[in-house]
């Protein structure tokens, strides 16, 4: 009897506690900033470690730099198909009145079928998705060719539950702003999402045993 209880309390303790939803962004979300290797002597106000040209843009070039990429996703689809099959058949035959033969009774007997078949259907499918916002994101990985593999993560707790917003991709350099800003459009292989927890997404989701009966029972 111990043991049946503590594993319902046990069980309860796990259920109330809040997971973090799983992400299929890419990994690290953060990173540290690499040392450079420059031989360049330092100054008592020159660092050659966070040197940058007097006419060069403060933008993302380095692994552990940060970026704002503006969120502008807007996907529009739809689609719509009508069917109509018809199809009919009638058939007519008489037994005409002929002397001289048996089964006279069945003389002067008409006989006719009439068949038909109809069918229509219509399907309609529409799809409407707005995601803005902004999100700063961390330089990860600096490519041969020069892009970059950014990746970031944004929490926000309201009340009891917790929004994350998390984003990777890879950018162009040439894409980004004067303003260290680039547009999520120009963002390749960018997976971005939305996601949250906390009791009112928990409460969207079917309990581990209801979810066991639906899989066993045949109907």
């Amino acid at each position: 009897m111990a043991r049946v209880l503590l594993l319902l309390v046990s069980t309860v303790v796990l259920a109330a506690c809040t997971t973090v939803p799983p992400t299929n962004v890419h990994q690290p979300m953060t990173v540290r900033p690499q040392p450079r290797n420059e031989a360049l002597a330092n100054g008592s106000i020159y660092q050659s470690g966070s040197s940058r040209t007097l006419f060069e843009d403060r933008r993302a070039r380095y692994v552990g730099d940060t970026m704002t990429i503006v969120i502008a996703e807007t996907t529009s689809a739809s689609t719509k198909s009508n069917t109509n099959v018809s199809k009919a058949s009638n058939i007519s035959a008489s037994v005409p009145t002929v002397s001289g033969l048996p089964g006279k009774s069945f003389q002067g007997i008409g006989l006719s079928a009439e068949t038909s078949n109809t069918l229509a259907g219509k399907g309609d499918a529409a799809a409407n998705n707005v995601f803005t916002g902004n999100i700063a994101v961390t330089v990860i990985e600096v490519m041969p060719n020069g892009n970059l593999l950014v990746s970031g993560e944004k929490q926000v707790s309201i009340g009891h539950g917790t929004e994350y917003i998390r984003l990777s991709g890879v950018v162009n350099p040439y894409f980004i702003s004067t303003a260290n800003t680039i547009s999520s459009a120009n963002v390749a292989d960018a997976r971005i999402e939305y996601k949250e927890s906390g009791a009112i997404s928990e409460a969207q989701i079917m309990g581990w045993l209801a979810r066991f009966f639906l899989s066993v029972l045949p109907f």
